[in-house]
């Protein structure tokens, strides 16, 4: 007969156990959902409501990743969202497979389109031009160091993209040059580190980062991440306000290194942006 003594000698064996089974084999491939509401003083009212799905940090492997990035493609469209923002780290080392991962990309929808940046283990694979070709002859505008104006009705909103941080040549002055003072911008940057240098040059209203993968690993229910990676130190996950700007950081939908995850699983994050003038 079990006594509670040994019942609970095997509730202990048992646990760490369970705990490596869902770290190696459960959570990688269980795709969550974050919504967000985000406030904007700058917004226009006419798009108060307006829907962004930020995915991130694909790292795509195929054979392996299919039916993860099949999963988070269904749950996107389901969204029937109004501006999808893919913040690189398509891949991690070999440029290739980027070709399969945009025939996934393909079958994303959005109401105004899909806006894409570059991840640095993209970089570190191929030249800039390689992803940018790729990703426009696919249809997705592909922003590196520039920005571009989305007209919506009587309104707008500007989409500014920076070149990779770690190893590249982000340049935040040249991404936001032109932009009216009084204007709405989303950025897109892969390592949010960066948000304190695009920041000093004017209000971001909201970035968008991924690159941390949430830190892959956190220690439950306190949410600490025990392992930060360079340009991701500052802002490893959720959203952070400074002066009037704003960030979201991502946990992203792949892993790299060992393809683990603890509590702390693939992410895609559904931001409502909502006007404070309304």
């Amino acid at each position: 007969m079990f006594t509670r003594r040994k019942s609970l000698k095997l509730l202990l064996a048992a646990a760490p156990i369970a705990a490596c089974a869902n770290a190696f084999i459960i959570e990688p491939k269980t795709l969550s959902i974050t919504r967000r509401d985000i406030w904007l003083k700058s917004l226009p009212p006419a798009l108060d409501g307006f829907t962004i799905a930020q995915l991130t940090d694909f790292h795509f492997k195929p054979g392996t990743d299919d039916k993860l990035v099949e999963d988070t493609i269904t749950a996107v469209n389901a969204e029937n969202v109004d501006l999808i923002a893919l913040t690189g780290d398509y891949v991690t080392d070999e440029s290739e497979v980027l070709y399969p991962l945009l025939d996934y990309f393909k079958q994303l929808k959005a109401q105004h389109g899909i806006f894409a940046t570059l991840g640095n283990h993209d970089g570190w694979s191929a030249p800039r031009t390689f992803y940018k070709r790729r990703f426009e002859n696919a249809g997705i505008p592909f922003l590196i160091n520039q920005n571009t104006k989305l007209e919506i009705g009587n309104s707008s909103l500007v989409i500014a993209g920076t070149d990779y941080v770690w190893d590249g040549y982000p340049d935040a002055q040249q991404t936001l040059k032109g932009i009216h003072k009084d204007a709405t911008v989303l950025a897109l940057v892969h390592e949010p580190d960066y948000f304190d240098d695009m920041r000093a040059v004017r209000r971001i209203d909201l970035q968008l980062s991924g690159h941390t993968h949430g830190g892959q690993c956190r220690v439950p229910f306190i949410g600490y991440a025990p392992v930060k990676v360079r340009y991701g130190e500052k802002y490893v996950y959720g959203h952070f306000a400074k002066d009037s700007s704003q960030l979201f950081v991502s946990r992203g939908i792949g892993t790299s290194g060992l393809r683990v995850r603890f509590a702390c699983p693939p992410e895609l994050v559904i931001l409502t942006l909502r006007s404070s003038k309304t």
